[in-house]
């Protein structure tokens, strides 16, 4: 079973990592190095009628090292989201409650990615270059809350049979939220706004199709190796 969820973990993982690194070239990296313009001072916000607009940034660029980098940690993380997505599958499989097929893979995708981008993001969206921000050490402890709360509450709405148990899941979910989100001191930054929420719709966009394409190979794996 180990090497079916390695195996499989692998293989999905590289999938959607590629998947999610060229969608992040072609949409997420010319945001990225229009950011880093306004973060260095290159553009300035609110300097003039004629400062560059969105239209005026950078477009597609290749940077070598930069982008072999960035390739290579999406298409690991990915397969670490693969790893533990595939171990849950298998242990629910093994109360009877598992995917069967690529569909409902496709959900077990879709709930990855709420518990890991779309449930921490309602707090803290992701950031282009520059924003303001609260200490490092506070988001990520909120986020690491966030994720393990919300995977749990969605695994006990999702698999739990009693409808108490599946309040209790809604009210883990709902936790770190009624907690609140580690917010910066004030909000002045040197990135547009305009720019900053492109930026985090198209990352969480890119973030579903990723996991619910995880999910789906996942699931027909799976079916695959039950059937086989």
């Amino acid at each position: 079973m180990f090497r079916n969820i390695l195996a499989g973990a692998l293989i999905s993982g590289t999938v959607a990592g590629l998947l999610a690194v060229a969608l992040h070239f072609a949409f997420l990296q010319p945001l990225l190095l229009h950011a880093e313009l306004y973060e260095t001072g290159v553009l300035e916000h609110f300097a003039d009628l004629s400062s560059p607009g969105p239209e005026a940034g950078p477009g597609f660029s290749i940077t070598p090292l930069r982008d072999a980098m960035t390739a290579l940690f999406m298409v690991l993380i990915y397969c670490g989201y693969g790893a533990l997505l595939g171990a849950a599958m298998a242990l629910a499989a093994e109360y009877g409650a598992g995917p069967r097929g690529a569909g409902a893979g496709a959900l077990w995708g879709l709930s990855g990615f709420v518990a890991v981008q779309l449930a921490p993001a309602f707090g803290l969206p992701p950031e282009v270059p520059g924003v303001a921000s609260a200490a490092m050490e506070t988001r990520q402890l909120w986020w690491s809350a966030t994720v393990a709360l919300s995977a749990a509450g969605l695994a006990l709405i999702g698999l739990a049979g009693r409808i108490g148990m599946k309040a209790a899941g809604a009210a883990l979910v709902l936790l770190p939220h009624l907690w609140g989100a580690p917010v910066p001191q004030g909000f002045i930054g040197p990135v547009p706004p305009e720019l900053s929420s492109l930026f985090a719709a198209r990352a969480l966009a890119i973030g579903l199709a990723a996991w619910v394409l995880l999910g789906t190979l996942l699931g027909r794996a799976a079916s695959m190796a039950r059937d086989g």
